[in-house]
C-alpha cells in the first residue's frame, strides 16, 4: 500500500480549498491506514509473500539478531566432527601396543631397551591375549614388555618368530586388553584406497600415532637376505602405501577405512630421495605364519630336500655341454644335491636335474621356487616337471616338512 506522486498533489490542492470541513476525516483516515498496514504485516511475512526477511517480536532466547542493520538473522550449527577415519581410528587403536625390547649388556649382564616397536592385538583366549609384530623389532630380546594404550606397562612372551617373513607372536595376559584388531581380506585391496596407520614412531613418546594416505601399490616383491650372506633368498610380498610410516612404526597395523587390519607395517625405504613408501605385510599372508607360530612356536614350511642354483646362475656353456638343455629352456632350477630320505630323493631326483615347472606353475629362478613351495601345505602332494639329460620328464611326491637346521 502506498502513495502516488498525483494523488498527494490532489489531496494538497484540496486541502488549500477547504482545510476546516475536511481535515477530520482525512485523519480518521490516516489513522484507520496506519492501523491496517501494521496489522497486515505480520500475516504478510507468515504467508512469505513479503520480498524481504523480516524479523518479528523480540525474541532474544533463541539467539536471533534483533539489529536493525543485519543482513542475515544468526544460526545455530552443530558440526558433527566424527567422520569414517575417527571411526576407523576408534575401532582398532587400543588393540595397537608398544612392544619394549629389552636385552642384557654391559659387564654386569644388566638390562636396558634396546629399541621398541609396535605390535597388534589379534586374539583373546583363555585368559591370554595374542599380539603380532615383527620379528626384528623383538630379535635379541631378553625381556619384552608391552605398553598398552593408556600407557600401561605389561610382561610378555615370545611364542615364536619367523625371520624370513619377519613375524613374531607374543602372548600376555589379557585381563588389561580391552580391544582385539579384526582381520580383513587383505587381497581386496586397491590402489587409491584409503588407510590408516597406527604405530609408535620414535618410540613411546609418540605412542598410538595416527597417519593416513592411500594403498600406492599391491604385490610389492621386496628382496631378502634371510641369512646375510649376500644371496637374495626371499621376495618378500608386501603393500606399498604412502602414509607415513617411521622407525618404531614396526609391527604396527594398516587398516582399512572400516578399521579392520589389512597388514602389518614392516619396513620403510630409506633414502634421501624417497619419501612416502611404507610397506606392509598383506594379512592374508601373515595369517598363516601367526597360526603357526602361535600353535607351534616356529613356521611349518614344506620342503623338497635339495640343493639348488638358478639356472641363470649357470654359464651358458653348462647350459648346453653339461645339462644338454633344448633351446627352448632359458630359465629354470638346477638341483645341485639331494638328501636321499627327502620327498624329492624318495620321488628319484638326482644332481643336474633342471627344474622348470612345479605344481602346474612355470619355475624361473630359486625365488620363483620358494614362492611356489611355500604356498603348499606339509603333506600337499605336488607334480614337478624336469628335464634330465635334455630330454623332459615328471614327477609326483608328496611334499615333507622342513626341518631347522
Amino acid at each position: 500500500m502506498g502513495y502516488y506522486d498525483q494523488d498527494y498533489e490532489q489531496y494538497n490542492r484540496r486541502q488549500k480549498g477547504n482545510r476546516g470541513g475536511k481535515f477530520l476525516p482525512g485523519l480518521l483516515g490516516a489513522i484507520l491506514g496506519g492501523l491496517l498496514v501494521i496489522f497486515s504485516i505480520p500475516v504478510l511475512a507468515n504467508m512469505d509473500i513479503l520480498p524481504y526477511d523480516l524479523a518479528l517480536g523480540d525474541d532474544e532466547e533463541n539467539g536471533e539478531d534483533q539489529t536493525p542493520n543485519a543482513t542475515e538473522p544468526s544460526k545455530n550449527i552443530s558440526v558433527d566432527v566424527s567422520t569414517a577415519v575417527t571411526q576407523a581410528v576408534d575401532k582398532v587403536s587400543k588393540a595397537v601396543v608398544g612392544v619394549v625390547n629389552i636385552q642384557e649388556a654391559g659387564f654386569w649382564n644388566e638390562k636396558g631397551e634396546a629399541g621398541t616397536g609396535s605390535g597388534v592385538i589379534y586374539k583373546k583366549e583363555g585368559g591370554n591375549a595374542f599380539v603380532v609384530t615383527n620379528y626384528h623389532v623383538i630379535a635379541g630380546a631378553a625381556q619384552i614388555e608391552l605398553s598398552l594404550s593408556d600407557g600401561t606397562r605389561v610382561p610378555a612372551e615370545v611364542l615364536g618368530s619367523d625371520e624370513l617373513m619377519d613375524l613374531a607372536v607374543l602372548r600376555t595376559e589379557s585381563k588389561q586388553v580391552e580391544q582385539v584388531a579384526e582381520f580383513a581380506n587383505s587381497d581386496n585391496v586397491k590402489p587409491g584406497e584409503p588407510v590408516i596407520a597406527i604405530g609408535n614412531p620414535l618410540g613411546l613418546q609418540f605412542s598410538g600415532s595416527v597417519t593416513q594416505g592411500i594403498i600406492s601399490g599391491t604385490e610389492r616383491a621386496i628382496p631378502v637376505d634371510s641369512n646375510n650372506d649376500g644371496e637374495v633368498d626371499w621376495n618378500a610380498e608386501v603393500l606399498q602405501t604412502d602414509a607415513a610410516i617411521n622407525p618404531g612404526n614396526s609391527g604396527g597395523a594398516l587398516v582399512n577405512i572400516d578399521g579392520q587390519l589389512i597388514g602389518i607395517n614392516s619396513m620403510k625405504i630409506a633414502q634421501s630421495a624417497v619419501e612416502g613408501i611404507g610397506l606392509a605385510i598383506p594379512i592374508n599372508l601373515a595369517a598363516p605364519i601367526i597360526d603357526d607360530l602361535e600353535k607351534y612356536g616356529e613356521v611349518r614350511r614344506p620342503f623338497l630336500g635339495i640343493g639348488m642354483r638358478s639356472l641363470n646362475e649357470v654359464s651358458s656353456y653348462h647350459w648346453e655341454q653339461t645339462l644338454k638343455l633344448p633351446d627352448k629352456v632359458r630359465s629354470g632350477v638346477v638341483v645341485m644335491s639331494v638328501n636321499p630320505v627327502s620327498p624329492a630323493g624318495q620321488a628319484g631326483l638326482k644332481e643336474l636335474d633342471v627344474i622348470t615347472e612345479f605344481d602346474g606353475q612355470e619355475v624361473k629362478d630359486i625365488i620363483d621356487l620358494r614362492k611356489q613351495l611355500y604356498k603348499k601345505a606339509v603333506g600337499e602332494s605336488i607334480e614337478l616337471i624336469f628335464y634330465r639329460a635334455g630330454k623332459e620328464q615328471s614327477v609326483k611326491l608328496k611334499l615333507g616338512e622342513e626341518q631347522e637346521g
